[in-house]
């Protein structure tokens, strides 16, 4: 009988069954997805970001599909972290895989203590969105710039007690800067790309399609961008890096693998097909054996 094929990868201490994890924001806790996908299944399952108290995110009109992609500007709506602990945590319990929490804050101190909050909760890890604009420092993002991603994540790391994850933007000038900065300040791992801000214009109405006017774009038309991001990333740093950006399969997974990623994440395509997250881990398996691959440590970074 042949031997199974080895897909565990270790990320900060942590062990995952497989690479693939559902991006934050296109998966709720998982409980949309229970009837089409085996949660068991999954690397982790990332949740939606979670705040210190509910946000009611931004007006509507707040998505709009676009070429190999959508925008949207749903403004992080979230029902705060004493619901989250309560309903989320409490459904992720059943479930044999791994949970990451997204958290997000409009101030340092907001992530702190969301942060705090989740030290004796079930939860392997924390992904930090530093997408959030920073009201302190005029809606600039946190991580747009190094210095304040660097203080946010030297702050969130005094206090946490899981290993965390900064999510960096790629609304910015150098991404390997901002992966030096996050590493430098004690980052445990990198998750790179979040959505690329676009815009959409309905000629007809002569509107914009969204109310927020910019959105972020997801999809596969990101992903050639993502793919070169996480290589940049890679090559700038010692820490591990989840990718994501337009995943669709097992074989734009594979390119992320390859291009230093030690797993990935599926976002948008969620959307478009509530099975995606299980066929890129069967397409993953089923590439490692066309090519007689033992263990996926063989082809992480594999690129140069």
């Amino acid at each position: 009988m042949e031997q199974k094929r080895n897909t565990a990868v270790t990320i900060a201490g942590v062990t995952f069954k497989n690479p693939v994890m559902t991006a934050s924001g296109t998966f709720g806790s998982g409980m949309e997805y229970e009837e089409f996908v085996d949660l068991n299944k999954l690397g982790a399952i990332v949740t939606k970001g979670v705040a210190n108290k509910p946000w009611p995110g931004n007006p509507t009109p707040r998505v709009a599909e676009t070429y190999g992609g959508m925008l949207n500007a749903i403004g992080l709506q979230n029902p705060g972290i004493d619901v989250f602990i309560k309903r989320d945590l409490e459904f992720l319990k059943k479930y044999d895989t791994k949970v990451i929490v997204n958290v997000c804050g409009k101030s340092v101190e907001d992530y702190v203590e969301v942060v705090e909050r989740l030290s004796e909760q079930p939860v392997d890890m924390l992904e930090i969105n530093v997408s959030c604009p920073n009201v302190k420092e005029g809606a600039i993002a946190f991580g747009q710039k190094t210095d304040a991603l660097y203080h946010i994540t030297e702050e969130i790391k005094k206090k946490a007690r899981q290993p965390v994850i900064m999510k960096l933007s790629p609304n910015v000038t150098s991404i390997a800067e901002m992966a030096k900065a996050a590493e430098a300040a004690g980052a445990d791992a990198l998750s790179l790309i979040n959505t690329i801000t676009g815009m959409k214009i309905d000629i007809h109405r002569r509107k914009f399609a969204l109310a927020n006017k910019t959105g972020g774009l997801s999809g596969p038309a990101i992903k050639p961008v993502a793919v070169r991001m996480v290589y940049e990333a890679a090559h700038a740093v010692k820490i591990p890096i989840i990718g994501m950006g337009g995943i669709a399969n097992g074989e734009d997974a594979i390119e992320f693998l390859m291009a230093g990623a030690a797993a990935v994440s599926v976002g948008a395509m969620n959307f478009v097909n509530p099975y995606t997250t299980e066929e890129t881990i069967q397409g993953i398996e089923a590439y490692m054996e066309q090519y007689h691959i033992e263990d996926i440590g063989e082809i992480i970074g594999c690129v140069e």
